[in-house]
């Protein structure tokens, strides 16, 4: 079926003749960013050994930028819609050039963690203004394409991450390889920084909005409560013991209390999330769908560098190398998914949710049947079948999901779908993690009966994902 056409949102717009560009400048700049979620994974061993870290920093390592990154998604993308997305761009851009290379720079592991932090909140400004500079530049079947190519970036930005780390290890060496992943960050960031002031569409209108309608009050309760939301998920394995979760029902007072005021805000003023956009039954649907499913496809990854690299005693190049057909198929995918969604619409994200849990268990045969160091050889078909299905998911189900949003309401909206992308993942990461190390230790160390019994939890994720797709084609075949 095809999906709602924004309507009125899209007449009387003219074409951006540098869109086509100006997508490649966004495209280039939300790679890097997203990749440093996972590219670092691979680094982390040099890094334990080159700058004496402890359990508790390489973790922070990665959690600190999980944790920033999520912080201001949704604040950044309202700032973006209310004072221009390009400069917001080019804000984040600059903010994440400079972070970089702290990270690259670092003399301790302290500094490294708090560098790390800095660079997840340049991403997290960063980050929003992308789908929203696609909701702006593009209408109809070219914003699907559009998403499609973007969809194309998220997917091959997690799983080209350790394929690249591992890369550039090998070249630099374990010593100070690790120090190149972030350095090689520059030049891109510098590049694309030229090419954004050239390319990138200024602001739709030149009113300035008050402070009132920046909403301060709903952006501390917004990233307070995602705050307390994502700290125990992501320090799941670190922080021991169970007074973690009692950040939880925290969270979810202070979201409530966000929601509250929200609505109250509403009546006078622009608020930083439109609740009315959730009365969009595609906008809500589409956006459960992304947290669930972005909690099984994480954590995917996150087992298998630890069953490869720690299980089978893989290079981090190897490691990268066997999760190689996953980002392949699903490149593939994405880029011939977005020139379909119109015509298949919510039924597209089905057949690729359903080729993601077939190629999976495929995944968990394949291990069963050869668990030693030929397993990554045994997991590649199915692998790539998951990833072509994986590219059906991603792009689609965000061109479905904002088709209903204004482009003036871009930002904010594709921020409060990113958020909670990074709040599935680090679900999906601290619930399977906390399975696999479990299933570890009762199993006495055996490495692939962990990950096979692991994985199929991330399978359930994909399958939640999948009742919550078809509940949603049923609903739009009703009407």
């Amino acid at each position: 079926m095809t999906p709602t056409a924004p309507g009125a949102a899209e007449t009387g717009h003219r074409p951006d003749p540098n869109r086509w560009k100006a997508l490649g400048v966004c495209l280039l700049a939300g790679f890097i960013t997203l990749l440093d979620i996972s590219i670092v994974n691979v680094g982390l061993p040099s890094i334990r050994e080159g700058l004496d870290a402890g359990e508790s920093d390489i973790q922070w390592i990665l959690s600190g930028y999980a944790l920033s990154f999520g912080l201001l998604l949704v604040p950044a993308g309202r700032i973006g819609d209310a004072r221009g997305r390009r400069r917001m761009f080019m804000t984040g851009l600059a903010l994440f050039t400079v972070a970089s290379g702290l990270c690259g720079a670092a003399p301790s592991a302290g500094w490294l963690v708090l560098a790390r932090f800095f660079q997840g909140l340049a991403g997290g400004i960063l980050t929003p203004q992308v789908s929203a500079l696609i909701q702006q530049m593009f209408r109809g079947a070219e914003r699907g394409r559009a998403f499609g190519y973007f969809g194309t970036v998220i997917g091959l930005s997690t799983a080209v991450g350790p394929v690249l780390g591992g890369v550039i290890i090998h070249l630099f060496g374990p010593e100070h390889g690790w120090r190149w992943i972030f350095f090689v960050n520059l030049p891109v960031c510098l590049t694309a920084l030229v090419l954004a002031r050239l390319l990138l569409p200024g602001p739709d209108r030149e009113s300035r909005p008050c402070l009132r309608d920046l909403d301060p009050l709903g952006t501390v309760l917004l990233g307070t409560g995602v705050a307390l939301l994502l700290l125990p998920l992501v320090e799941a394995q670190q922080w021991k013991g169970p007074q973690k979760w009692l950040l939880l029902p925290a969270a979810l007072l202070v979201l409530a209390l966000f929601v509250t005021w929200e609505a109250r805000h509403a009546r006078r003023a622009q608020p930083v999330v439109d609740l009315t956009l959730f009365r969009e039954a595609s906008y809500t649907f589409g956006s459960v769908i992304m947290l669930v499913y972005f909690a099984g496809f994480t954590s995917i990854f996150f087992i298998f560098t630890l069953y490869l690299q720690s299980g089978l005693g893989y290079s981090a190049l190897l490691a990268g190398l066997a999760i190689t057909p996953f980002a392949l198929g699903s490149a593939i995918a994405a880029g011939f998914s977005g020139r379909f969604v119109h015509r298949y619409g919510r039924g597209l994200v089905v057949a690729g949710l359903v080729a993601v849990g077939v190629g999976l268990t495929g995944v968990i045969a394949a291990v069963y049947a050869v668990p030693g160091r030929h397993a990554g050889w045994a997991m590649a078909l199915p692998l790539l079948l998951a990833g072509l299905g994986g590219g059906s998911v991603i792009a689609p189900n965000q061109t479905l999901t904002l088709a209903v949003v204004p482009p003036r309401q871009g930002g904010s909206a594709g921020g409060v779908l990113q958020t909670g992308q990074r709040i599935g993942s680090a679900a999906g990461i601290a619930v399977v993690g906390s399975f696999f190390f479990s299933r570890l230790t009762a199993g006495g160390g055996n490495w692939a009966a962990a990950f096979r019994q692991s994985l199929w939890v991330s399978v359930g994720f994909v399958a939640l994902a999948l009742a919550v797709a078809v509940a949603d084609l049923r609903a739009r075949r009703a009407h």
